[in-house]
């Protein structure tokens, strides 16, 4: 038996091991982003949408084999809060339990720490720093995105290719918004080789196309905040708001064919077709919601020299857009220009059997004196279009009506 050897106590044990992970927190630059670990982090991310959340529980899983055993590296892209900077925080804190000397720094942080290098002041060499952030077994970078100078961007390559090289394991969280493509070639290469690195897209945001103004209100409107019920209207009025619920719900759920709203202003359409549109926001779908008028002004703007977009490029975007919803329709064709561009948009979808809703001001009986013939036939073709008649009056006069119906408040008796 060896009585020489030295044991420490369960005790001494305990806290030199607590001593030496307070010694890598330090050296670890994670500050208050110690308390961003895995326990804390929501399994299936933040977003509400079922494929957003498959997405989190893959990189969730991917980011805690890598804690265990770091390895190759890990890329996480996705727009701001989808859950990156958790994910990498939690990754360190687990890599520092497990004795892993970790270094994790926001990129642009750590640009401004190697120029201050170069300051007389300066506590540390430019060379000192640069070779611990290449060689440190486990590094995290936080928001890659563009550089902003040829210094950083060369920066930059020569630290990720180090690290290529010598496949030391490596986070890296891409900016949001930001692209593989947008990022310059030789980091791209050296990102994306499938030997080394897995990437993982947490979150995306279906792309939207709108022109509309007041696009909050737009926002706002759901099929849970629809009044169909509306009590002080007479039985037919309601059931033919109810009948609009209906079939704008269930259009929702399974875009197909073309839908018609037609009634007076304020009766409910507009607020039908934006639940649909963001019904299929919600789960992740592409939608376009078009107010009319606007989408022709800003067709038009497209011919100035100081458009950002030329008029081929707007026009193919609307008028092949997965779901379109054309909101207030015929109250702003009276230009022959304008009936031609509408009629081009409507025979496109039309032929190519593209999902539409669309909202207009009158009724069907006087529906080829708000548009032209070759436009209203398409509209009611059954075997593509349902429309949906609206009867009930506008909401806002009715709503007012009912306010000043009601009794005066009763004045309470003193004494």
């Amino acid at each position: 038996m060896d009585y020489v050897q030295i044991v420490p106590c369960p005790c001494t044990q305990k806290e030199l091991q607590e001593n030496r992970l307070a010694r890598l927190q330090r050296y670890s630059n994670l500050g208050s982003l110690t308390r961003l670990t895995f326990d804390s982090l929501i399994l299936q991310g933040r977003s509400s949408e079922p494929q957003n959340q498959e997405r989190f529980i893959r990189a969730y899983r991917a980011a805690t084999s890598f804690a265990q055993d770091p390895q190759g590296w890990l890329v996480f892209m996705g727009p701001s809060g989808c859950g990156k900077t958790h994910l990498a925080a939690a990754i360190a804190n687990r890599c520092l339990q497990q004795g892993y000397l970790t270094f994790f720094q926001p990129v642009p942080d750590l640009l401004d720490h190697l120029r201050s290098t170069f300051s007389p002041s300066s506590d540390i060499s430019y060379d000192e720093l640069f070779e611990q952030v290449k060689n440190v077994p486990v590094l995290i970078l936080d928001d890659l995105g563009q550089s902003s100078t040829p210094w950083a961007g060369e920066k930059l390559f020569q630290l990720l290719n180090h690290r290529f090289s010598a496949q030391l394991p490596t986070i890296i969280n891409i900016s949001a918004g930001l692209s593989l493509e947008e990022l310059e070639e030789r980091w791209r290469t050296r990102l994306t080789d499938p030997s080394l690195s897995q990437i993982f897209l947490l979150e995306t945001k279906p792309p939207v196309l709108d022109y509309v103004s007041g696009l909050e209100l737009i926002n706002s409107m759901t099929f849970d905040n629809f009044d169909f019920k509306r009590v002080n209207l007479p039985l037919e009025q309601r059931e033919s708001l109810e009948r609009a619920f209906r079939r704008a719900y269930s259009f929702a759920e399974s875009p197909d064919g073309w839908l018609v709203f037609l009634g007076e202003n304020g009766c409910g359409k507009t607020h039908l077709a934006a639940a649909i549109r963001n019904y299929q926001l919600r789960r992740g779908k592409p939608v376009y919601f078009v107010f009319v008028p606007d989408f022709l002004d800003h067709l038009r703007s497209t011919f100035s020299p100081e458009s950002k977009v030329t008029y081929d490029e707007l026009f193919e975007r609307v008028k092949s857009a997965p779901l379109l919803v054309l909101d207030d329709f015929g109250e702003y064709s009276s230009t022959p220009w304008a009936q031609e561009k509408l009629y081009q948009l409507i025979n496109y979808r039309y032929n190519a059997r593209l999902p539409t809703v669309i909202t207009m001001t009158g009724f069907e009986e006087h529906l080829e004196e708000l548009v032209e013939p070759r436009i209203s036939s398409r509209m009611v073709d059954p075997q593509i279009s349902l429309v949906q008649e609206i009867t009930a009056p506008d909401y806002r006069a009715d709503h007012r009506v009912a306010e000043r119906a009601k009794p005066p408040p009763r004045r309470s008796r003193k004494g």
